[in-house]
C-alpha cells in the first residue's frame, strides 16, 4: 500500500525476525516444561536414551505450539514519514472525491489557519514555533474522526479532509469550524509560557467545488480561508462563487484605488476608545473604508495591500488626514469633547523627508491644533526608530504637539532609548495579549509587565483588540489606562459617530455618582 509517496511492504521486517529468535530461549525456559522432566527421566530408565530423545522431543513440540503468539513491533511510520503537504493534501482528496463519488456521499475540505501568525513569529524562536505548531495540529486532529485527515499545506495553514459521510450540509460545517476555532483558541503552552491565538476557517463542500477535483477543492476552501482572514480575526466563511474570484478582484482592487481615493468612495471610519478610570471616551481611532458598489464594505484588510500594490499608500494618508481634521472641526460642536483622533502612519508616509513640513502645513490650512491629533506607528515602523529620516520626523511631530503611540508592542524589537527618542505617549497592546486575558493568568501577567513597564517610564497604554466585557474588565483591573475593540464599538462612519458619543455621554451621565445616596 502506498502512503503519501511511500511503498509500505507486507513482508516481515528484519526488526520482527530478531523479536522471534529472541524468544526462542525464553519459550524453553516456561515452567510447564518442567512437566516433562520425570517423563524423560522415566522414559530415559524404562527405554534408554531412544526413549528419553522421544520424549524430548515431544516436549519441545507441544512447547512451541502452545507458546504466546509474539507479534512483530509496529514500523514506526511516524519517524520517518514526511508530515503530509500540500501535494499529498491534493491526492487525499483525489482518493477522498473518488470515494465519496462511488458510494453516492459528500465529503468537504478545510482549511484553518493562524490569524495573525507574524506576530506570533515574534514572540517565539524557530524551535518554539515549529513546537506550536505541532500542537496547533494536535489541537485540530483531537477535534475531528480517527478516518479524517490534515495535511499542511503552508507554514501556518492546514487542510482536512473529511471522510465522507450521508449528508454533510453547511450548517454542519460551520459547526464543525465553530468546534475547530475553540480548541485552538485555548492557550498553548510553550516553553513553560502561555501562548494566545485566534484563527480563521475556510470550507468547502463537495457539492459547491468548481470542479470535482482534489486540487478545484483544495483551492477554493482557501479562497474561503483568506476571505475568513481579511475579515477576521475568528472568522469564518463557506466558498461560494463570489469568493471565487478573489485572486481577480484583489488585482482589480489595486486598479480601482486611485479612482477611488479621488472619488471620495474610502472614507475614514472612527472606533471609540474608552478610558478605564472614569469610562468617558479617550480618543478615536480613524480607520480606512472603501465604499464600493458591487464589492460592499471593504476594510483595511484589503485597502493597504491594494495601497501598497498601486504605490498608493501616500495619497491614502493624505485622504485620511484630511477626513480626520473634518471630523475634529465636526466635533467641536458637540457638548462632550470625543478626544484627540489617532491616525495610523506606515512607513512609506515617515519615511519621506518632507513629511513633517507636509503635516504642519495641513495643521495650518485646517487650523487645528496639533495636540488634538496622535499618530500611531505601525509595527513596521517602530522596528526603524534607529533610522534617522523617521526619528527625525516623528521627534519633531512630538516637539510642535503631536501625540505619538507605538503600535504592536510586544511582538517586535524595540528599544528603551529610541522608544524615549520619539517622544511617545502610549504604547498599544497587541490583541494577541488581549485574547482571552481575562481566563488566561499567563495573558494576565503579560499584560501586567506591560502595564507597569509603561508604568515606569510615564506612558499611558491602550489595549487593542477587545471583544468582550470579560477582557475589558480585566486589563482595567491590571492597570490599562485605556481600550478599544467590537466590545466597546465597532468602527462608525462620521455622521453616526456623533450620535454614538452623544448616546454614550448620557449614559456615563445617568450613572449613579460614588459617594451619594439615591434621592440626595
Amino acid at each position: 500500500m502506498k502512503k503519501f509517496g511511500r511503498q509500505v511492504s507486507a513482508k516481515p521486517s528484519k526488526s520482527a525476525k530478531k523479536q522471534r529468535l529472541k524468544h526462542a530461549g525464553p519459550i524453553l525456559l516456561r515452567r510447564e516444561m518442567v512437566a516433562f522432566l520425570p517423563a524423560a527421566a522415566l522414559a530415559g530408565l524404562w527405554f534408554n536414551l531412544e526413549g528419553m530423545t522421544l520424549v524430548g522431543i515431544t516436549a519441545l513440540i507441544v512447547a512451541w505450539m502452545s507458546r504466546p503468539e509474539v507479534l512483530p513491533e509496529e514500523p514506526d511510520e511516524t519517524s520517518d514519514r514526511p508530515v503530509p503537504q500540500r501535494a499529498d493534501a491534493v491526492e487525499m482528496l483525489d482518493s477522498t472525491l473518488q470515494e465519496a463519488l462511488d458510494s453516492g456521499r459528500g465529503t468537504a475540505c478545510l482549511v484553518i489557519g493562524l490569524d495573525d501568525s507574524q506576530a506570533l513569529m515574534r514572540q517565539m524562536n524557530r524551535s518554539e514555533f515549529d513546537e506550536f505548531l505541532q500542537a496547533f495540529a494536535e489541537r485540530v486532529r483531537g477535534v475531528l474522526r480517527n478516518s479524517d485527515r490534515i495535511a499542511l499545506i503552508e507554514r501556518e495553514r492546514y487542510a482536512v479532509i473529511l471522510t465522507p459521510t450521508q449528508r454533510p450540509d453547511l450548517e454542519s460545517m460551520i459547526q464543525l469550524s465553530a468546534r475547530l476555532q475553540a480548541a485552538c483558541d485555548a492557550p498553548f503552552s510553550i516553553s513553560a509560557r502561555s501562548v494566545n491565538t485566534t484563527c480563521h476557517v475556510g470550507f468547502c463542500l463537495m457539492s459547491r467545488a468548481p470542479e470535482p477535483t482534489g486540487t478545484a477543492i483544495l483551492a477554493a476552501a482557501e479562497a474561503a480561508a483568506d476571505e475568513a482572514k481579511r475579515n477576521g480575526p475568528g472568522a469564518i466563511r463557506a466558498f461560494t462563487p463570489e469568493i471565487g474570484k478573489s485572486s481577480s478582484t484583489q488585482s482589480a482592487l489595486a486598479a480601482d484605488i486611485g479612482p477611488a481615493l479621488e472619488e471620495g468612495r474610502i472614507v475614514a471610519y472612527f472606533q471609540p476608545q474608552i478610558c478605564t478610570d472614569t469610562g468617558a471616551i479617550s480618543g478615536m481611532q480613524a480607520l480606512p473604508r472603501w465604499l464600493d458598489r458591487d464589492r460592499g464594505v471593504l476594510t483595511e484588510a484589503e485597502i493597504i495591500p491594494a495601497a501598497a500594490a498601486a504605490g498608493m499608500q501616500m495619497r491614502l494618508a493624505e485622504v485620511m488626514m484630511f477626513q480626520c481634521f473634518n471630523a475634529l472641526r465636526d466635533w467641536e460642536r458637540l457638548p462632550t469633547d470625543p478626544g484627540p483622533v489617532s491616525l495610523p502612519l506606515g512607513m512609506a508616509h515617515v519615511s519621506d523627508p518632507k513629511m513633517f513640513d507636509r503635516l504642519k502645513w495641513e495643521f495650518e490650512r485646517f487650523d487645528i491644533d496639533p495636540e488634538r491629533t496622535r499618530l500611531v506607528l505601525a509595527q513596521e515602523v517602530t522596528g526603524q526608530l534607529d533610522d534617522e529620516v523617521i526619528l527625525r520626523n516623528i521627534s519633531r511631530c512630538a516637539k510642535i504637539g503631536c501625540q505619538i503611540e507605538l503600535a504592536g508592542f510586544g511582538t517586535g524589537p524595540i528599544s528603551v532609548a529610541a522608544l524615549r527618542r520619539t517622544g511617545a505617549e502610549r504604547i498599544r497592546i497587541h490583541r494577541s495579549f488581549v485574547t482571552n486575558v481575562d481566563r488566561d493568568p499567563e495573558q494576565q501577567r503579560l499584560v501586567a509587565a506591560i502595564v507597569s513597564f509603561a508604568e515606569g517610564l510615564g506612558l499611558q497604554t491602550v489595549a487593542d483588540g477587545v471583544s468582550t466585557i470579560g477582557e475589558h474588565a480585566m486589563l482595567a483591573q491590571l492597570g490599562c489606562n485605556h481600550v478599544q475593540g467590537k466590545a466597546i464599538s465597532q468602527p462608525l462612519p462620521l455622521e453616526e459617530s456623533a450620535n454614538w458619543i452623544n448616546r454614550h455621554d448620557a449614559r456615563l451621565s445617568s450613572l449613579p455618582k460614588p459617594g451619594k445616596r439615591r434621592g440626595a
